[in-house]
């Protein structure tokens, strides 16, 4: 139930961004996938879980084969994310062969990423991952911007994370998920 509060936080923010044109969600739950589609998204379904760099490669080439040029890559746990912060990154992103990374606080995990093409480097989402993106940029010769950005930075992966985001008092699914889980209070 949080994992899909999260997700609903995450989809309205990348829908109501400006600059995205289209918005996609790559998932094997049929739930997330029925909810990405009416809210207007493309859903691409991956059939079975494969992890979550081979999900967003699926979601890339399916998305660079249908002609899109830059894609960017917002994770499911980071539900304090605006539509205000991707176009942020959007607006961040280089010409040419380009990344924009946005960090996680502690500065080591990578929790948005803007490609441009879509395919220019893979995700290596997962320990250290900011590290391996930032080298695979350096290495291939890809512009690289680093955007520091709060709202997106707070990913809730440990209870001290969910600490921080009750903290923080926001207008979210998630925060009512936690409410009705006993976990936070209004």
């Amino acid at each position: 139930m949080l994992a899909e509060a999260m997700f609903r936080d995450v989809l309205a923010a990348a829908l109501s961004s400006r600059s995205a044109d289209l918005v996609a969600t790559v998932s094997s739950d049929a739930n997330l996938l029925a909810v990405a589609r009416n809210a207007g998204a493309i859903a691409i379904d991956e059939q079975f879980p494969r992890g979550l760099n081979a999900a967003v490669a699926l979601a890339t080439t399916r998305l660079a084969g249908e002609g899109v040029q830059a894609v960017c890559t917002v994770l499911s746990d980071i539900p304090m994310i605006a539509a205000a912060d991707i176009d942020e990154v959007f607006a961040a992103m280089p010409s040419g062969r380009a990344a924009v990374l946005v960090p996680s606080r502690d500065f080591s995990g990578t929790n948005v990423i803007a490609r441009s093409p879509a395919d220019v480097i893979p995700t290596q989402f997962g320990k250290l991952s900011l590290v391996r993106h930032l080298d695979d940029c350096r290495s291939r010769g890809v512009a690289c911007e680093v955007l520091r950005l709060p709202r997106p930075a707070l990913d809730l992966d440990l209870p001290g994370d969910l600490y921080e985001f009750v903290r923080a008092a926001s207008t979210t699914h998630t925060l009512n998920q936690l409410v009705r889980l006993g976990i936070a209070h209004h």
